[in-house]
């Protein structure tokens, strides 16, 4: 049972921990609703996890399904009006959701997007049965994220870089404090349902693809080509539970021609780097508010691998959340 508290001892202070893509988008949502944040991080962009996210705006690996649709309806909606924001690397692409087997029935996001149809016989690549093609944000991540710490700043916000051991502690310098820690809120809430899914990338020159595909996952190896203005992404894996952060070899091949089988002219393109991130995985999102004398916590983390895609939504929740719990005095 959570402890009580006395609502007129609590301000308008809050504390965002973690600066990846959620803690910035939870960060900009408070501050719009009118608290001072301070969000504080381990590490800032260019050596978080979200930089190497790939990013196309796609639910993988995220539940429940009946939030997560809420939570991706609303980040696709303002991913497209930051997609008229040159500054901030967002751009609307057409994409294809490929299966290899029987026809494809629609998926449970399908009224999160604005367009959606059968892909036709010519626009599948040898070897798959069926198709979905729709438009969705796409994402420059490193890009993305210089810009969501320009707009903390420009709304007063201010970043520190330093650990954090106990989010409870922090309770002593803000009423209000946001785990955003991904993966890291394991150890800080020894929560044994949050665990890594491994993904491993090829960054390629750019220019070589014009829609994003999308393929396997289900049984089959995961395949994916994101074209962005400063590279192509070319993945993937999705290993459950490995921690390795070194790239192998061996899988970086297994991509490419995975990859050149989906999209034939990605062969011609250059490769410029290869990436490993860590996804935090869990059965579902955890969005909670836990109340404690000092103040409250609510976490949001273990959003799989839709970080990008569930953003905004959950920066909304925990917003509204936040100001049921201390409103304006």
């Amino acid at each position: 049972m959570s402890a009580p508290f006395k609502r007129n001892t609590l301000t308008r202070k809050a504390i965002v921990v973690g600066c990846g893509v959620s803690g910035l988008s939870t960060a900009i949502r408070l501050l719009e609703a009118g608290f001072q944040v301070r969000i504080v991080t381990r590490e800032r962009t260019p050596h978080t996890t979200s930089d190497i996210a790939a990013a196309v705006w796609y639910p993988f690996r995220c539940g429940p399904p009946d939030r997560a649709l809420l939570w991706s309806r609303r980040t696709f909606r303002t991913l497209r009006q930051l997609a008229g924001v040159a500054e901030s690397g967002v751009t609307m692409v057409e994409g294809i959701d490929l299966q290899s087997k029987g026809t494809a029935a629609e998926p449970w996001w399908r009224e999160a997007v604005d367009t959606f149809r059968p892909a036709t016989a010519v626009e599948l690549p040898p070897g798959f049965a069926a198709g979905h093609v729709f438009t969705a944000p796409v994402v420059a991540m490193p890009i993305y994220l210089r810009w969501l710490e320009a707009r903390v700043t420009e709304l007063s916000g201010t970043i520190e870089t330093r650990s954090v051991a106990q989010l409870e502690a922090l309770l002593l310098e803000a009423s209000l404090v946001v785990n955003c820690t991904g993966l890291a809120a394991r150890e800080l809430t020894r929560d044994e349902d949050l665990h890594p899914i491994r993904g491993q990338v090829v960054r390629v020159e750019p220019g070589y693809a014009d829609r994003f595909v999308q393929a396997g996952g289900d049984g089959s190896p995961l395949s994916y080509v994101i074209p962005r203005a400063d590279c192509t992404v070319l993945g993937g894996t999705a290993d459950e539970g490995v921690w390795d952060l070194g790239v192998n070899p061996a899988t970086s091949d297994a991509i490419l021609t995975r990859c050149g089988l989906l999209e034939p002219g990605l062969a011609q393109a250059k490769v410029l780097s290869h990436a490993v991130g860590l996804r935090p995985g869990r059965s579902e999102v955890r969005l909670e508010t836990v109340r404690h004398p000092g103040g409250i916590i609510v976490h949001n983390y273990g959003h799989g691998g839709a970080g990008v895609t569930l953003s905004w939504g959950c920066a909304d929740e925990v917003a509204r959340r936040g100001v049921a719990e201390i409103p304006r005095s």
